[in-house]
C-alpha cells in the first residue's frame, strides 16, 4: 500500500495507541515490519515478505512495559504484531469459515475477539494453554509464533476487528469454545473436516 508523509505519520500514532493499549492489558506486543511500496521496511535481510518482527531477539522482548512499547512506535509506522503463546493463542482459519463460526458463537451469546486480515483469513483470539485445533484448513498459533493485530497494514489492505477485545472484557475463551463454533460451522455446510477434542 502506498502512504502519504502525512497519512503516515498520523496512522503511526494511532498504531502507537492502539499497541500501548494491548500491552497495558497484558496482551505481549512487538514491533513489525511495515509495507514501504512493494517492500517490507523495518529490518534488514526480510524485505520480500513480511510483517515479521523487527527485532531478531523479538522473544526475549516478550512481556515489555506499555511504556517501552509505546518508545518503539516513536518513529515509525511498525506492524503491531502478537507474540502467540503467552497468555493469547489464535486460531485462523479462512473467512467463509470464520463467518460462520462467528454466527455460532454469537448464537450462544459468547463474545470472542476476531481478526480479519486483507488476505481473507480470520483469526479467533484464545487464552493460551487449550488443545490446539487439529485440522488441515485450521491454523493454531502458539508459542514461537506471531500473528498482525488492528490496524496494521499489508501490501493489500489493512488488519481489522470483526469483533473487539473489549467485547468480552478482555477476557479470553478456551479454545473449545472455538473449536465447537468451527465444528457446528462445518456441520452446516458439510464443507470441512474439523477433529474434535477427545474429552473424556
Amino acid at each position: 500500500m502506498e502512504w502519504s508523509d502525512s497519512w503516515r505519520g498520523a496512522f503511526r500514532i494511532e498504531l502507537r495507541a492502539e499497541a500501548v493499549n494491548l500491552a497495558w492489558h497484558g496482551w505481549p506486543v512487538l514491533p513489525g515490519t511495515y509495507p514501504a511500496g512493494e517492500r517490507w521496511a523495518g529490518r534488514d535481510g526480510v524485505e520480500d515478505s513480511g510483517p515479521v518482527p523487527v527485532h531478531h531477539d523479538w522473544q526475549e522482548r516478550i512481556g515489555t512495559k506499555a511504556e517501552q512499547v509505546a518508545t518503539w512506535w516513536a518513529g515509525h509506522s511498525y506492524s503491531i504484531l502478537l507474540a502467540t503463546g503467552h497468555g493469547v493463542d489464535a486460531v485462523e482459519v479462512s473467512a467463509d469459515l470464520g463467518r460462520r463460526a462467528a454466527v455460532e458463537l454469537r448464537a450462544a451469546g459468547i463474545p470472542v475477539p476476531i481478526v480479519a486480515t486483507p488476505e481473507g483469513r480470520w483469526m479467533f483470539l484464545v487464552a493460551s494453554g487449550g488443545t490446539p485445533v487439529t485440522d488441515p484448513d485450521v491454523k493454531h498459533h502458539g508459542e514461537g509464533e506471531y500473528v498482525p493485530l488492528p490496524p496494521s497494514t499489508g501490501q493489500v489492505g489493512v488488519v481489522h476487528w470483526r469483533v473487539k477485545p473489549q467485547i468480552c472484557a478482555w477476557h479470553l475463551p478456551h479454545v473449545d469454545v472455538v473449536r465447537d463454533a468451527l465444528l457446528q460451522a462445518a456441520d452446516h455446510t458439510s464443507a470441512y473436516g474439523l477433529v474434535a477434542a477427545d474429552r473424556s
